[in-house]
């Protein structure tokens, strides 16, 4: 844990109990702080007290003596409306911030040399994150991962000479930390994503942009620029004198990293050079991890890593658990079966990413349906073989794919695994893939995501002759 001593003997609110809010209570009363720390449900503010946090209703509290209002990522800060502590705080004059900015605050106080690799986008920050924290590691180095990926950011280890975090962070947390400075700055891509709380896609990719427009003096910021906010913002900060650094997957670029196949290529000048290669790499299938990879390696160029240590480092990442996640293959006559767990595609948006990667599908589908369906794959059905629908999505998937895909309706995930599995065998292909992309959200079998892909994971490996990777 990183113990926050900016609010050394100071009174500071805090409202949201979750995982991060815990830490963070944590790490503010290691610091010296005084913390007042609330939630609206009641099982929260027992688990606090009971694990020595002092609490109280933060409408009866005096705030006269109340330093900040430390916020939850989750908790409406302006849409749709302000949540009420947040009214109250700005009533009483009281700034209002999150984990990331007391992680920044600290950093820039503790007087310790540790590069900040800060990552966002609407798509793609979860691997982005985890492959370039894993190339700064698998080259000797010392790198922390957290933020919005999964560990929070006060939960890491201290600051320290050397250590680099990096660190994923969402528009909501972007939003809560003014003095966010990060060595290398990430922007991966805007679209639409959000606007519940941010109001209009505009205001979404102005937060973004902050994060590489605030890169610290002689940092720099990495920019995909395969989308007209993301362009925008590159060619303003060049035009007000930033170290910016181009990537795309769509062509060749003058100056910055682009794929081109399996290749990513440096331009300098227009002169290109292949720095790395991805084929092979199980985990880093797609156009889209294709940008992913081009970011890290960006990022890692920029903090000083040599090539051939990057491309080591590539070879061996092991992918993020549930997201395009290779979980074993089976031998057959005409070649082999490769199982894909790709869970976290609730949306058909995220599926759409994976049916990208392979051309010869047996397509595992359904749960509790998001709006817009699946309608939107349609440019995909040609490499599906045949789905198998699960869940209360079922009956509408059938719909969508009557006539133009074949579809069975297995309604449980096991069934799904065991009918996907046979006809894959049986389908004479030579690279077939069982892919679990669902386009839904799990609630309607499962308690969330993880736990479904856990699912996939252990009937796949129960198959028989099925090696695990």
């Amino acid at each position: 844990m990183i113990p926050i001593t900016v609010f050394s003997g100071k009174t500071v609110a805090l409202f949201g109990l979750g995982g991060s809010g815990m830490v963070t209570a944590r790490a503010l009363i290691a610091g010296g702080a005084d913390v007042i720390a609330f939630d609206d449900a009641p099982l929260k503010v027992e688990q606090a007290n009971a694990a020595g946090i002092r609490t109280a209703n933060l409408s009866d509290i005096d705030w006269s003596n109340v330093s900040a209002l430390l916020l939850a990522p989750g908790v409406p800060l302006t849409h749709p409306t302000p949540h009420w502590t947040v009214a109250r705080a700005h009533r009483e004059g009281v700034e209002v911030i999150g984990d990331i900015e007391l992680f920044c605050r600290e950093r820039a106080a503790s007087g310790f040399n540790c590069p900040l690799v800060a990552i966002t986008g609407t798509n793609g920050k979860s691997t982005t994150t985890a492959l370039t924290a894993h190339l700064i590691n698998a080259a000797g180095g010392d790198a922390q991962m957290g933020g919005n990926i999964g560990t929070a950011a006060l939960a890491l280890e201290p600051f320290a000479d050397g250590r680099t975090y990096v660190l994923e962070v969402s528009s909501y947390q972007i939003d809560l930390a003014p003095s966010l400075r990060a060595t290398v700055g990430i922007l991966l891509n805007v679209s639409a994503d959000h606007l519940d709380r941010h109001g209009t896609i505009e205001n979404y990719a102005a937060l973004k942009t902050l994060l590489v427009a605030q890169v610290e003096e002689g940092g720099t910021a990495v920019i995909g620029v395969d989308d007209s906010y993301t362009r925008a913002a590159a060619e303003r900060l060049e035009r007000a004198g930033r170290n910016v650094v181009r990537v795309s997957v769509e062509g060749p670029l003058r100056d910055g990293f682009y794929a081109e196949g399996s290749r990513i290529v440096q331009s300098k000048a227009g002169k290109a050079y292949p720095v790395a290669q991805l084929a092979g790499i199980g985990a880093l299938r797609g156009a889209h991890n294709a940008q992913n990879a081009a970011c890290a390696i960006a990022a890692c160029v920029a903090l000083g890593l040599d090539f051939p240590d990057i491309q080591k480092g590539l070879v061996t990442f092991p992918g993020l658990a549930h997201r395009m996640q290779p979980i074993g293959t089976r031998k057959t006559a005409a070649g082999s079966v490769l199982f894909v767990n790709d869970s976290k595609a609730t949306n058909a948006d995220s599926t759409e990413k994976a049916l990208a990667s392979f051309p010869d599908i047996f397509w595992i589908a359904g749960g509790k349906p998001k709006a817009g369906g699946i309608d939107s794959l349609s440019d995909y059905w040609p490499r599906i073989r045949k789905a198998y629908l699960i869940g209360e999505a079922a009956d509408a998937f059938a719909k969508t794919l009557d006539g133009k895909v074949e579809y069975e309706i297995t309604g449980l995930l096991s069934r799904a695994v065991d009918a996907a599995a046979r006809d894959a065998e049986a389908s004479g292909l030579k690279e077939p893939v069982v892919l679990l992309s669902p386009a839904c959200a799990s609630f309607d079998q499962y308690p969330n995501f993880e736990v479904r892909g856990r699912a996939f994971h252990d009937l796949v490996l129960a198959l028989p002759g099925v090696t695990k990777i």
